[in-house]
């Protein structure tokens, strides 16, 4: 099988390799032939930052988690060779094949009931783990509420909490071909950090009250969370949701301290419940996801798919690669 490898600082190389074999492993152990794969943000640290030269080649088929495929053999009572599935990789998903678990794996929708595209049934893994921060969350009914980042997370979290009732979705982003999205995905206002002032516009449009709801969506550095505290009211919340690539933050401990604000952080989902709501959001037209879709890209075009989300070519915002 093909398999693509990270074999030096933002360099891809597509390898031959064994199609694993699961006729050993445990119960419950599925080996998945691919179909559609999606670049997310937190695949991109192992691509963008700089490992000593003696790290390379990375592990193989590193980093893809949003995948759709075929069950090609399984160890499973859930699942038979020859069933549709989103499933999360075990160890590799940037190849043909890869190995799962049922624990991670769902069945597609039945398609004699809706009628979806599969790259729309794809972005139920991202989705899902909105679902997840949003079961933190509690009511959100009358909230005025700002999303930090308007990445491909970021707009589906503004379509998701226009969904929860909140009053005023404020999407915040320095690129303007991301803000004209997240008005597709229901936001109600758009602010470019680089261009305007957030904390005055924020402030006018909660008539000076602010946020009762910050979410801080782009991680991979330690500013916005700072920032995120000039913009939620006394008493308010902060949800954590970009992924850090730092362990200590030079957080304003203090402003948080004195403002009652409430910090909660958020990873991952619970994938047997929070992935098939995800999906039916998504086959009953509850979100539309197709706005954030941008590119699909045949696998062996690996490296132009990270390349382009990375720098964000094109007006790239989902990437997905597809198998063939």
């Amino acid at each position: 099988m093909k398999a693509a490898q990270i074999v030096g600082h933002r360099k891809f190389d597509i390898v031959d390799v064994d199609i694993p074999d699961i006729s050993s492993e445990t119960q419950g152990t599925v080996l998945v032939k691919s179909y559609q794969s999606a670049i997310c943000g937190s695949d991109m640290p192992l691509f963008d930052l700089k490992y000593p030269e003696d790290s390379y080649p990375l592990s193989l088929g590193r980093s893809i988690h949003e995948c759709i495929g075929t069950i090609a053999s399984s160890n499973s009572d859930r699942f038979g060779v020859g069933d549709m599935v989103l499933s999360i990789p075990r160890e590799f998903g940037l190849s043909e094949y890869f190995i799962s678990s049922e624990s991670v794996t769902i069945p597609l929708p039945d398609k004699s009931t809706y009628s979806y595209e599969i790259d729309h049934i794809l972005m139920s893994q991202p989705l899902g783990t909105v679902i997840w921060a949003c079961r933190k969350l509690g009511n959100l009914l009358h909230q005025d509420t700002v999303v930090f980042g308007q990445g491909p997370m970021g707009l589906l979290f503004s379509h998701m909490l226009s969904n929860l009732g909140v009053s005023t979705v404020i999407a915040v982003d320095r690129l303007d071909y991301r803000l004209a999205i997240s008005k597709q995905m229901r936001a109600t206002h758009v602010i470019n950090s680089e261009k305007e002032n957030t904390v005055e516009i924020v402030k006018d449009i909660t008539n000076g009250k602010m946020a009762d709801l910050v979410v801080e969506m782009v991680g991979h550095q330690t500013e916005t969370i700072n920032d995120c505290l000039d913009l939620v009211k006394q008493g308010g919340t902060i949800l954590a949701f970009g992924v850090p690539d730092d362990d200590n933050y030079n957080f304003r401990y203090g402003d948080f301290f004195r403002q009652n604000i409430r910090l909660i952080g958020t990873v991952g989902p619970e994938e047997l419940k929070d992935y098939p709501l995800a999906m039916d959001f998504i086959v009953q037209g509850r979100i539309n996801v197709s706005p954030i879709i941008t590119h699909h890209l045949p696998f062996a075009e690996v490296q132009r798919g990270f390349d382009l989300f990375s720098e964000r070519k094109d007006e790239a915002i989902k990437v997905v690669l597809d198998f063939d």
